[in-house]
């Protein structure tokens, strides 16, 4: 049964969600801060956090970056601002998906079963999928733990979608991938109406990478082509 965590800062609206959810067939708990969140963390087993943005003197935008510093637990924002921009910038902060209030909990529900089932998914390419460990650029990403491992030791959490788009690149590198290709072995069937998707990901995978190695062409643009992951690349088991 997966867990879900409510984090919004109304009463009302955690225990329509978490009823809701548990009538759904989801292990639904709730929090009302990012203290209370992080308590929830640290002692259960979480599939997916629903987050609100606008939260009683938080700022959720803060907490879904360091979140995902930390976690690769995937994260659904939801807010009253539901203006492009701000759909942007929580996916440029780590968030999975995004869902403007007032909503119906039907569509919450349809975007916890997309999240998760693309979180879950793995593109296919057997070399990578029967290693635990990929190395690439001085870099050794864990299968597993979903997690990066910098030259310097640093450790750093992907999220699903960084996850998927930075093993699609594993999986293919030294050759240009279009965004249309990203797209599909990223999202699937199931896209994110967002056209910039693929590219706050690449964004992502850019920053932590430049940040440590150094070398800001890891992940280069083709033009008129799209994106191309340029270093060796070596399976562990």
């Amino acid at each position: 049964m997966d867990h879900i965590l409510i984090v919004d800062d109304d009463p009302n609206i955690r225990q329509l969600l978490r009823d809701y959810l548990r009538e759904m067939g989801y292990d639904a708990s709730t929090a009302a801060n990012g203290t209370q969140m992080q308590r929830i963390l640290d002692t259960s087993q979480v599939d997916l956090i629903v987050l609100d943005l606008m939260l009683d003197g938080e700022d959720g935008l803060d907490i879904t970056r360091e979140l995902r510093r930390a976690h690769s637990v995937p994260i659904i924002i939801l807010s009253a601002r539901g203006g492009l921009l701000d759909r942007i910038l929580g996916l440029e902060m780590g968030a999975d998906d995004y869902l403007p209030k007032p909503f119906d909990p039907r569509e919450l529900i349809a975007k916890i079963k997309v999240v998760l089932r693309r979180t879950r998914a793995m593109p296919a390419a057997p070399r990578a999928d029967a290693s635990a460990f990929v190395s690439f650029a001085g870099w050794r990403l864990d299968t597993r733990m979903k997690q990066m491992l910098s030259p310097e030791g640093v450790v750093v959490s992907l999220g699903g979608s960084d996850y998927r788009t930075l093993r699609t690149l594993l999986d293919h590198p030294n050759r240009p991938l279009s965004r249309e290709f990203l797209l599909d072995q990223v999202f699937g069937k199931e896209r994110t109406p967002l056209d910039r998707s693929i590219d706050v990901c690449i964004s992502r995978l850019r920053q932590h990478l430049k940040d440590v190695t150094r070398r800001p062409e890891v992940i280069r643009t083709v033009r008129n082509e799209g994106y191309m992951l340029v270093a060796d690349v070596a399976y562990e088991a």
